[in-house]
């Protein structure tokens, strides 16, 4: 099939093109920033998030997701949109993607936009058609919605900081969580070219914090921050090696997010896994878990796992997982037990550990107290004590714990935990953060 040009096609047909090839590239963030309209202008970011997701009550909060362009010089194995693919090519002007955003937000498609790219020509040349439409989006069609954009590792550091005064996130991805991977897969990349524009947008992020706290209008720079992505599973990595990679970049880099995308194998060759299950979705999900668990809750990479058990059992979250293997914390007394502590606890999050904290003030809890505050006792039952009890008479043993937790046996959507008929509901795939 021949590469299609550009000026051949219409912009309906660009927007097939490059939306579908923009799926790979994960934006579930929320925009974590505060970008209020002037009374001039059209759209408008807040602080309570524009996502490119599902909210907890099944609305779906839309940002355009679109490549600039889906050319690129590079080759990497793993990328749909690789030199040496024979598929369907266009590109955007920045005209056309200032009135596609437009009229998507004026018929209330969207909220925002996330604006990735290939590398057309060089990583200069596409960094500067992106900082061209992000300039016009904002100062010629006045546009005050949330703003992704992706960097263009390797590219004119000067346009990064022009894009980063007019964007509200910006991005590079990490694509492999190693740097053997990128060799291996991408070798176009390195990880110091990608780690570059990392650093330069926190240190540029700093010195603009500096810079609002001496002049008060002064431009906001990134004001959402920095995110990053790694593919999961393209690559023999360990999920301690994952997660230890992630946290680094936290620490390091300041990121807002890193993301986890399971890998879809869409190119046949032979340096690509076949995975038997196909993209490793639970996999990728339980990353998402574990991460959680150290940015809001105060776990590390090597408590949550370690060189010798380097994976997570699939079948548990993360939490309860990490329990499981260290149960010489366990029982907690839950009318003792500090903040921290609770929050360590499978089935306790944040919100009831705060409930927990505050009720027993005035009275001594017990298990239907729990239930009431909102404990997901059908994992807590195992690792408290009330009152120095227990709910049930179980047995602080990994494998007992695990077994009574997986086994489905008694019914296909929930566990019999004891005789008196009581019953659970099995884990969900999409276990509520605030369970954790």
């Amino acid at each position: 099939m021949p590469h299609y040009l550009s000026s051949q096609m219409t912009l309906t047909q660009k927007l097939e093109i490059l939306t579908a090839a923009a799926k790979y590239d994960v934006a579930c963030t929320s925009s974590g920033t505060s970008r209020d309209g002037n009374g001039r202008g059209i759209g408008n970011a807040t602080l309570s998030g524009i996502c490119h997701s599902f909210s907890s009550d099944g609305r779906c909060i839309s940002l355009l997701k679109i490549l600039f362009t889906n050319e690129c010089i590079f080759d990497c194995r793993y990328c749909q949109n690789r030199r040496s693919n024979d598929v369907p090519r266009a590109s955007f002007t920045p005209d056309e993607i200032c009135e596609l955003t437009i009229q998507f937000y004026r018929r209330n498609y969207i909220e925002g936009l996330f604006l990735s790219s290939g590398i057309l020509h060089s990583p200069s040349y596409t960094m500067e058609l992106i900082c061209q439409t992000i300039y016009k989006l904002r100062k010629e069609f006045h546009f005050q919605g949330y703003i992704h954009v992706k960097m263009i590792p390797g590219a004119d550091p000067q346009l990064i900081w022009k894009t980063g005064l007019l964007a509200d996130r910006m991005s590079v991805n990490l694509e492999l969580p190693t740097a053997e991977g990128l060799r291996t897969l991408a070798p176009n990349k390195s990880r110091k070219q990608i780690l570059t524009p990392m650093r330069m947008v926190q240190n540029a992020r700093k010195e603009n914090q500096n810079d609002l706290t001496l002049y008060r209008h002064a431009p906001k720079f990134a004001p959402a921050g920095q995110s990053t992505q790694m593919i999961i599973g393209a690559t023999p990595e360990t999920d301690f090696q994952i997660l230890s990679v992630a946290e680094s970049l936290y620490k390091k880099f300041d990121l807002k997010r890193v993301f986890y995308s399971a890998f879809v194998r869409v190119n046949e060759d032979a340096l690509l896994p076949v995975l038997p299950g196909g993209p490793p979705l639970l996999r990728e999900h339980r990353l998402y878990q574990a991460d959680f668990l150290m940015r809001y809750y105060g776990f590390g990479a090597d408590e949550l796992l370690s060189e010798s058990r380097p994976n997570f059992n699939p079948l548990l979250d993360p939490k309860c997982d990490w329990a499981v293997r260290h149960l010489e914390q366990f029982p907690v007394e839950i009318n003792r037990a500090d903040y921290h502590t609770l929050l360590r606890v499978p089935g306790i999050g944040v919100k009831s550990a705060r409930r927990i904290i505050g009720a027993r003030k005035s009275a001594s809890l017990s298990f239907q107290d729990l239930k009431k505050i909102g404990v997901a006792l059908k994992r807590a039952l195992y690792f408290i004590t009330c009152n120095g009890r227990m709910m049930y008479k179980t047995k602080l043993d990994e494998n007992y714990i695990v077994r009574n937790i997986t086994d489905a046996k008694t019914h296909k959507d929930s566990l019999t935990f004891s005789k008196d008929g009581t019953i659970y509901r099995q884990l969900s795939l999409f276990d509520e953060a605030q369970s954790a």
